[in-house]
């Protein structure tokens, strides 16, 4: 058994063990609910490690568990399987979109990656539905697919400016159900993150951006004229995660003041989905034992 395949089947056990609920449980959007996004503390840490050395030290545990589990996606595709994962991270401004994408993706194997940053959409992509600019960017079979920001700007950044009429901001709800409807019943796991800072925290590292000229390019001044938008972005969150949290398709609230705790979080999150799917690398198509004897022959 290698070192790696022992640390996932560690992992198994914890996850199916005496580890109480498991964290996507405790995470999860009911849905089809009022959200109160100031009923939860972006500081709390509902499970899992307690302080930031622990956090570090429980990330350190999951690479390896990650990173065999992420090999035998990519391996088993090319056998035939088609399931893949969709990781969606939305959050304000400084939420720590880039950050997860930094310290969790780079976990695995960048070459079964595909991350994809949404910024505003284009003219071309204008003329289409919105819908169309997402669609190309799905993950294949066998890759961890990641979107910074994604098809809900549609229903949060569209509403809080006004940018289409609110009959068809309306529609669009139920537009985005409907899609992850169908990307899960073409064998991709859905796993949408909603990274949840407070407006406290989000100054704070505004302020740091700018006493940082290293972070400068990080910054925008309309971050400020955003900022100022926040009550109507938080209410445009709540409506997104009260209709759009569905059982194929649920949204995970992730307290995320604390960084290290918002890494913690995900990579679990993705261990836990990656343990369900327990991809299985694909057998052998030729006789091994001839293969060796030919190459021990040359």
């Amino acid at each position: 058994m290698s070192k790696k395949g022992s640390k996932t089947r560690e992992a198994k056990k914890g996850a199916q063990g005496g580890d109480g609920p498991a964290l996507r449980e405790l995470l999860r959007v009911p849905g089809g609910k009022p959200v109160d996004l100031a009923a939860h503390d972006p500081r709390e840490t509902p499970a899992g490690p307690s302080h930031k050395q622990a956090g570090l030290a429980a990330m350190t545990e999951l690479a390896d568990p990650l990173a065999d589990l992420q090999e035998r996606l990519w391996a088993a595709s090319t056998a035939g399987d088609r399931r893949r994962i969709l990781l969606v991270l939305q959050g304000m401004d400084t939420s720590g979109k880039g950050g997860t994408v930094k310290h969790v993706i780079g976990l695995f194997n960048p070459s079964g990656c595909r991350v994809h940053a949404f910024k505003a959409p284009t003219p071309k992509e204008l003329g289409h539905p919105f819908l169309w600019r997402i669609t190309r960017a799905l993950p294949q079979a066998g890759e961890l697919g990641i979107f910074d920001r994604s098809h809900y700007e549609d229903v949060l950044v569209a509403r809080v400016h006004a940018l289409a009429r609110t009959d068809e901001i309306e529609r669009r709800y139920d537009e985005i159900n409907r899609f992850e409807k169908s990307l899960a019943d073409n064998d991709v796991t859905v796993i949408k993150c909603f990274l949840h800072i407070s407006y406290d925290e989000q100054r704070d590292r505004l302020l740091k951006r700018l006493d940082r000229p290293d972070k400068h390019w990080k910054f925008h001044v309309s971050d400020i004229d955003e900022r100022a938008l926040w009550p109507a972005y938080q209410q445009a969150y709540e409506l997104a995660l009260e209709r759009c949290s569905t059982a194929h398709a649920p949204w995970y609230l992730i307290p995320s003041d604390r960084k290290w705790y918002r890494n913690w979080a995900i990579s679990r999150l993705l261990l836990e989905h990656l343990l369900e799917l327990d991809p299985r690398y694909p057998r052998a198509d030729f006789d091994v034992t001839e293969a060796r004897r030919r190459l021990l022959e040359q």
